[in-house]
């Protein structure tokens, strides 16, 4: 055990850090950093195992941080820990650094998660607690890690920390411990002119094991650790009561703690003294960006002991592996993250049936076939169809981490978030399901794991007005737009950040889900129909992989006809009243554009032949289509709201039938 003394010394090199870098920078967050520095350096110093060596070691302790403007202090924290150096430090928010203005995840660098949008972040670590807890459950005491994380004012006020919450205290997560910085002031205002709630309680309520400390004393923190860590039926949540900018002074000495000003900008435009308050913390306002020599020692003489604990647990591991070698050989194969061997030929669709049923009968086999696949719904296994996995499982339930289903409730963005984590923990393929329209809540996540490359699956159901009766509450209309967008977007590895599929019939929905399990660097979508579908002729594996094929064609073709999911069985009906007419034709179905425009331009150009004209058809905004379809073409979408009434009475209402394909297409050619 440290003593008090040093672990002070240490708080205030990492507070004199985190104000240097937003000081050199010109911007960011140095107020809540240098208020969090004692719980980051106690968690660090003396609790969070891992291997310095070896940063992806499956069985490391986690640290997820939420509010990821406080960067600085995990940076600086890291820097001490070996991770970063100094020169990293001095390029906080500039072009091409490791030290990014919110963190990137980076396990080199130690980061496990990306954080900013707040409330994410502590979410992931529900979800990553869920992950170790059933690793646990299926490979015993090899791996059980602890899973930490750090939340702020900000991010207990976000409406996704009930979600998290709730399920973390639901499900008794006893291997997750959360602390709470509670400093009382937010960006804009103080904490107390928006909140007045009694966070402990609620936390309580919850089914946690709440303590309330003072946040800046080492010592509190300790005990608070040890506390959270012997407990073994709850979560736990520490509220530290913290100062933001702790230690900042004016110019004359004068005290300048608990400012708003302090927290988004550097300390010398706050009306603090950046000078003054690293002198005051015990640093040389000329150098500021360096540790302490008996910090340095301190840190070393952690790194020694947690290569010591690494290796006694490396040595455990391995006396186990020889014991359990085909144990061993399925946790190494989960941890790998690898693409798992499917039999794909065994999966025998019913023809015409809706693609959620059909995609209940995939996830019935791979309930069957893949170990280590997660299924979560939000509330809404029986209608979006992922009970056909939980058919072939159980649920996960306290206590009882040994299922393969994950009933979240109403709450999709927790549950996009806890997938997320899971995944972000490695072992777990995790995918997650719910009506189409609700994708809107799950936004802010699917964003979070595209940026992330994180290969969640998203299964949404209900993927048009073909809702009907239910009305323009349900019916997705822009949301295939909006996600499609996600195709557009690169990554920073130069991909489309997500992949999106909308199969047209059962067949197409078995090859989606297969590119799915296939996709292990992105989060891929599924977008699925309520509705039974008829059959479409001539698909094919080869022709999905690229994005759009040609399911009907005739020589020297006058249009090409495309659309996706559903409407391409109308087109094909459509084509029927045409070529009675003697009206050559090529019918496309496109599962994903954004595939698509990765083929060669002779493909492209084989698909959709330059100089014949093409109509579209699509159940969204017509806009969905508008990049494949060109100006000189046309499309019959839905460009408004939806409306309630028996979907066979919207398709004929809204236009979605043969006869108004028939009626279009030759208003196009004549």
């Amino acid at each position: 055990m440290n003593t008090t003394q040093l672990m002070n010394r240490a708080a205030d090199n990492i507070r004199i850090l985190a104000a240097a870098m937003v000081e050199k920078a010109k911007s960011g967050h140095p107020g809540g950093a240098m208020g969090g520095a004692d719980f980051i350096n106690v968690l660090y110093s003396e609790f969070l195992e891992y291997d310095p060596e070896n940063p992806e070691w499956e069985a490391r302790d986690r640290f997820f941080l939420d509010p990821g403007h406080m960067a600085p202090m995990l940076y600086a924290q890291l820097c001490m820990a070996g991770k970063y150096s100094m020169a990293d430090l001095q390029t906080l928010r500039q072009w091409g650094s490791v030290t990014p203005g919110h963190p990137e995840r980076d396990l080199q660098h130690g980061i496990e998660n990306t954080s900013g949008p707040l409330g994410q972040g502590h979410t992931f670590a529900v979800g990553a607690a869920i992950a170790a807890k059933w690793m646990n459950a299926r490979f015993g005491a090899i791996h059980n890690p602890t899973i930490y994380t750090f939340i702020s004012d900000g991010g207990v006020q976000e409406e996704i920390s009930q979600g998290a919450g709730r399920m973390a205290g639901f499900l008794g997560l006893n291997n997750l411990i959360m602390f709470y910085d509670s400093n009382e002031v937010q960006l804009s205002t103080d904490c107390r002119e928006v909140t007045a709630e009694n966070v402990a309680a609620k936390y309580e309520a919850w089914g946690w094991f709440v303590q309330e400390i003072q946040g800046n004393d080492p010592d509190a923190i300790r005990e608070a650790l040890t506390r959270a860590k012997a407990e073994q039926q709850r979560p736990s949540l520490i509220i530290g009561h913290t100062t933001m900018g702790k230690g900042c002074v004016t110019a004359d000495g004068a005290n300048f703690e608990g400012k708003c000003s302090t927290h988004g900008q550097p300390l010398s435009k706050s009306g603090a003294s950046f000078e003054a308050t690293v002198k005051h913390l015990g640093g040389d306002p000329e150098n500021p960006f360096a540790i302490f020599p008996e910090v340095q020692e301190m840190y070393d003489a952690r790194a020694a002991q947690l290569r010591e604990i690494a290796n006694q647990r490396y040595e455990k591991y391995y006396e186990w592996k020889q014991a359990n070698p085909l144990a061993a050989n399925e946790y190494e194969t989960f941890m790998s993250g690898e693409t798992p061997c499917i039999d794909w030929s065994e999966i025998v669709q019913k023809q015409g049936a809706a693609t959620r049923n059909a995609s209940a009968t995939v996830l019935g086999y791979l309930a069957e076939n893949v170990g280590n696949m997660i299924v979560s719904s939000a509330d809404l296994s029986n209608s979006d169809k992922t009970d056909g996995f939980l058919k072939k499982t159980h649920a996960i339930h306290r206590g009882d981490f040994t299922g393969q289903f994950l009933q979240a409730g109403v709450s999709e963005l927790t549950m996009a978030c806890v997938c997320i984590g899971m995944a972000l923990h490695g072992g777990i393929i995790p995918a997650c399901g719910t009506f189409f329209v609700f994708s809107d809540y799950m936004k802010p996540a699917v964003r979070m794991a595209a940026l992330m490359e994180i290969p969640v699956k998203f299964i949404w159901s209900h993927d048009a007005f073909r809702v009907g009766e239910d009305g323009p509450t349900h019916e997705p209309v822009e949301q295939e737009a909006q996600i499609r967008l996600m195709e557009k977007l690169h990554n920073h590895s130069g991909k489309p950040s997500m992949l999106v599929l909308r199969p047209a019939d059962a067949e197409e929905t078995t090859m989606a889900w297969r590119l799915a399990m296939e996709n292990t660097a992105t989060p891929t979508a599924l977008i699925l129909s309520r509705q039974d579908i008829a059959p479409v002729p001539n698909t094919n594996l080869e022709g999905f992989r690229r994005g759009a094929y040609i399911v009907s064609k005739d020589e020297n073709p006058q249009v090409v006809m495309l659309a996706s999911g559903s409407e391409v069985s109308t087109l094909m009906a459509g084509a029927e009243l045409l070529r009675a007419e003697g009206i050559r034709l090529q019918i496309v179905s496109v599962p994903s554009e954004g595939l698509f425009r990765q083929q060669s331009k002779e493909y492209q150009n084989e698909v959709l032949p330059q100089g014949i004209k093409r109509f579209g058809l699509t159940a969204g905004l017509p806009c969905t289509l508008e990049g494949l379809v060109g100006e000189n073409g046309s499309i019959w979408g839905l460009p408004s709201f939806g409306f309630s009434a028996p979907y066979k009475v919207l398709d004929e209402k809204l236009g979605f039938t043969a006869q108004n394909v028939y009626e279009q297409v030759k208003k196009l050619l004549y």
